[in-house]
């Protein structure tokens, strides 16, 4: 983990930390390994993604790490899932202009890049404020 992330890891209230953990089967270990998502407090945005593998001592050794803002890693299936999202210079933190959805399998002893997809989000239906049209019954 990044110094800089490492630093401004704080409890959010308490001793609550921003950090969600994905316990599962990535690397094809026996034991399970464990995702941690690093957050920001006030707007749960993720700041880091990391996979730690465990050794045979019983200790964990990171084997994967992305430090970008607005970033969140979740087990998909025996894959590693990493969503970034993107953003264009006039962007507010909550409205990105899109996001890249890229998976990841272990393959020997590393994580190789298996798939990317890049969404592009519509600003063309306004602020999402308005009423939905009532439903009709359907005979």
């Amino acid at each position: 983990m990044a110094a800089s992330v490492r630093n401004d890891l704080k409890p959010c209230a308490g001793d609550q930390y921003p950090v969600d953990t994905s316990y599962g089967t990535l690397t094809g270990n026996t034991a399970p390994d464990l995702v941690v998502n690093v957050l920001t407090c006030g707007d749960a945005v993720g700041i880091g993604t990391y996979v730690y593998r465990r050794a045979e001592d019983g200790s964990y050794g990171n084997v994967f790490a992305v430090e970008i803002p607005a970033v969140y890693g979740t087990i998909d299936r025996g894959d590693l899932v990493v969503t970034a999202q993107v953003y264009g210079a006039k962007d507010a933190v909550a409205f990105p202009s899109g996001e890249d959805v890229i998976t990841y399998r272990w393959a020997t002893d590393r994580f190789t890049e298996t798939d990317r997809v890049h969404n592009d989000f519509n600003r063309a239906v306004g602020t999402g404020e308005g009423t939905l049209p009532e439903p009709t019954a359907q005979n």
